[in-house]
């Protein structure tokens, strides 16, 4: 029997996939569990729709992220930081204070998109990788100076 799942299932397939499945396996679990539903003409057109659906919506996430990085690319960051001798900071530059610069000039980005090697505990200019989106990145500088 032709069914289209309209959840993972573990071992038969994920959400959306076309799966030829045993008949009592289809009625006694997948229909009667909500996880799949006939296969018929109007279940599998609904079922193309939402794929192409899902592929424009990627599509246009893409294009954001591309953009955003465009912004972001070679962009240079200024913060202040209480300091002492030598150039050593108290504490440290973490991502999320670079976020929030970021944001002051009208760049927002979550925290948790900025790759810092290792925290910057020293003044001086730094390049600093953001993970827009999957395989998109930019690099920008980031100039820690002293307070």
């Amino acid at each position: 029997m032709k069914v289209v799942l309209l959840k993972d299932v573990k071992g038969t397939g994920k959400k959306g996939d076309i799966k030829e499945v045993a008949d009592g396996y289809a009625k006694n679990f997948l229909f009667k569990n909500g996880f799949a539903k006939l296969a018929d003409n109007s279940a599998l057109s609904e079922n193309k729709n939402q794929k192409d659906s899902q592929a424009f919506h990627k599509q246009q996430e893409v294009l954001q992220a591309k953009e955003q990085a465009k912004q972001i690319e070679g962009k240079i960051v200024t913060l202040k930081i209480k300091s002492g001798e030598n150039g050593r900071t108290f504490g440290s530059v973490t991502s999320k204070e670079i976020s929030e610069a970021l944001e002051k000039v009208g760049i927002k980005l979550d925290k948790k998109r900025i790759d810092l090697k290792e925290p910057i505990k020293t003044t001086g200019t730094y390049t600093v990788v953001a993970k827009v989106y999957p395989e998109i990145t930019a690099k920008f500088n980031v100039t820690v100076i002293a307070e």
